[in-house]
């Protein structure tokens, strides 16, 4: 397949809003049917500020990261089943930087993973006939199911976003299948860095989905990787996934989730793997309250591990982000989260508060790795606007330092 550059991708989203705009407009010259009409071209903006603190034992100092991230796009309406978004961002530093960005070398600082840019983040066409069909084209954020396999790190200020081809179909009620193919994978450490962009990738995913009442939601998926930027990230994933909730009564229900999946090497990975996945995750749900448990193995051989390269990671395995990569001797988490969400008719309605702790163990030899504390606070200030405070406590024990993460954010949306 031809490779298409960030010149090509944005040539081809303009002359997409150019042609998709021009029939609405040229039924009247003069304009003013025009100015009748809705707006063809939607312009939508995220603003979004985060001061971040990282305490790290065996790193000289403490970084303090403050990032402004100001992303803005335009989206056009359907014409003949036919729209498109050309989307663009930028981050820059407010004030010094005290913390390692990845490419700023300022390496006496531990790294928040936020450098500055200015990039293409999306720019795509779709297709989508009717509500059974859709086909996207181009530079795109993809997100399946809970993302622990695929998904766009919404967490960073920049996107994890993937150059490639995506069909959508729901060919009945309850149905879906989605495949698409990626030639490049645009990562959140930005255009400047060696990992920044992983490039003449060969990546295949395929998913199907199908609601079973009143079982749940079960899911198929199978995930070839051939990375040739990150060979021992290349593999090849088959697995199952069944995510549901049965009411005992009007108040409280059980929840559930149980996934599994067989990896092996696959492409450019010089190393023979053969690792297992398992998820099972049980819970209760009583009105705005939620408790979980939860136990997730991601096996190791000693020599190599399952890996989730292309996952929002973040939201897994704590978020002080100790096990963005898999040890070889794989990772156990044994974790149990709180949930509560705020009612009533208060200034601080729909205030959602987490706690969740972890323990984590290698999956080879039983070691001891760490434990870890995590809570977050998401005030809706109003309907587009949107306050966190975020807290990580990470204690090794056999497994990487002592780490301490600290987040204030505020988000806008319009």
């Amino acid at each position: 397949m031809t490779m298409i550059n960030e010149k090509n991708f944005v040539a081809l989203a303009l002359l997409a809003v150019g042609s998709l705009a021009t029939p609405a407009l040229a039924q009247d010259s003069s304009g003013s049917q025009a100015e009748k009409k809705a707006p063809v071209v939607k312009p939508y903006a995220n603003i979004r500020y985060r001061l971040e603190l990282v305490d790290q034992d065996g790193i000289a100092r403490n970084a303090t990261a403050s990032t402004l991230r100001v992303r803005a796009g335009l989206k056009t309406g359907e014409w003949n089943g036919l729209s498109a978004v050309v989307e663009g961002e930028a981050i820059v530093a407010i004030g010094k930087e005290r913390f390692n960005d990845t490419v700023n070398g300022r390496t006496q600082f531990p790294v928040v993973a936020d450098p500055e840019d200015i990039l293409l983040n999306q720019a795509y066409v779709r297709w989508n006939p009717d509500s059974r069909i859709e086909a996207t084209a181009g530079r795109q954020a993809v997100n399946l199911d809970n993302q622990r396999w695929i998904g766009s790190v919404g967490w960073r200020q920049n996107d994890q976003t993937l150059d490639a081809v995506r069909l959508s179909a729901r060919p009945v009620a309850d149905v879906s299948v989605d495949y698409f193919h990626a030639w490049r994978v645009n990562r959140i450490f930005g255009t400047d860095s060696p990992q920044g962009i992983w490039r003449n990738t060969d990546i295949h995913g395929l998913r199907a989905g199908v609601t079973i009442k009143p079982l749940g939601a079960l899911s198929a998926y199978g995930y070839w990787l051939d990375i040739p930027s990150a060979p021992a990230m290349s593999s090849r994933t088959f697995g199952v996934r069944l995510s549901g909730d049965q009411a005992l009564n009007q108040k409280l229900k059980i929840l559930y989730t149980a996934e599994y999946a067989n990896q092996q090497d696959h492409g450019s990975n010089p190393l023979a793997a053969d690792n297992d996945y398992l998820l099972a995750e049980a819970g209760l749900s009583a009105g705005a309250a939620t408790a979980k448990i939860g136990f997730e193995r991601l096996e190791g051989d000693g020599s190599s591990a399952l890996q989730t390269p292309l996952a929002t990671l973040h939201a897994f395995n704590g978020w002080s982000d100790k096990f963005l990569v898999t040890p070889a001797n794989g990772l156990r988490d044994i974790y149990a989260d709180l949930g509560y969400k705020l009612g009533g008719d208060g200034p601080l309605k729909g205030t959602v508060f987490r706690l969740v702790y972890h323990d984590f163990r290698s999956t080879r030899l039983d070691i001891g790795y760490g434990s870890e504390w995590d809570a977050v606070v998401s005030v809706p200030i109003r309907k587009n606007i949107t306050l966190i405070g975020k807290f990580a406590r990470y204690d090794a024990e056999r497994f990487s330092t002592d780490t301490t993460k600290a987040w204030f954010s505020v988000e806008a949306k319009f």
